[in-house]
């Protein structure tokens, strides 16, 4: 078990955000999986409001680190202050990851490879190559790198090299 395991919190929609983003990860990582669902019992029915045997929490590993999601009801939201980061080797990669994570999310809330998922969830898209290009020492290059990624939605590979090379 690892030491640190993100929490995730929802209404009533944990175990169909869990299987979703196993079946996500798995297509490109066969270590991504449900680990274990509990389900409240009759005890917690009261002061959780939810009915004994629905669904509490799901464990699940995604690319290799574990997850909790509870339906823990309408107190908390997930909201933008918490997010994932998928860091992509290539085009394709973020291709992949946007169109499953965008579909059915906040279009609004899509802006410099982030995105909101249909559950709430926060996640970034980034090709690591945008993070050295951003380092480079050139601040020149590196300003006009960022001024390309602030106009994009979904993070093009060719943009940010193009207008490093510039």
């Amino acid at each position: 078990m690892q030491k640190l395991t993100p929490f995730l919190w929802f209404y009533d929609k944990a175990e169909e955000a869990a299987k979703y983003y196993v079946s996500v990860f798995s297509a490109k990582d066969k270590n991504s999986k449900i680990l274990s669902v509990v389900r409240y019992p009759k005890s917690a029915e009261k002061v959780a409001g939810k009915k004994a045997g629905s669904v509490m929490t799901v464990s699940f590993k995604l690319a290799g680190m574990e997850f909790t999601a509870i339906n823990g009801g309408p107190p908390f939201k997930l909201s933008e202050a918490f997010s994932l980061v998928i860091n992509c080797q290539t085009q394709a990669e973020v291709d992949y990851f946007w169109e499953k994570l965008t579909r059915g999310g906040d279009k609004k809330a899509q802006v410099c490879g982030w995105l909101k998922d249909r559950f709430g969830l926060s996640w970034q898209v980034v090709p690591t190559i945008l993070g050295q290009l951003l380092a480079d020492k050139n601040r020149e290059k590196a300003n006009r790198v960022m001024q390309a990624m602030l106009k994009m939605k979904k993070i093009d590979i060719a943009g940010l090299k193009k207008a490093y090379q510039q």
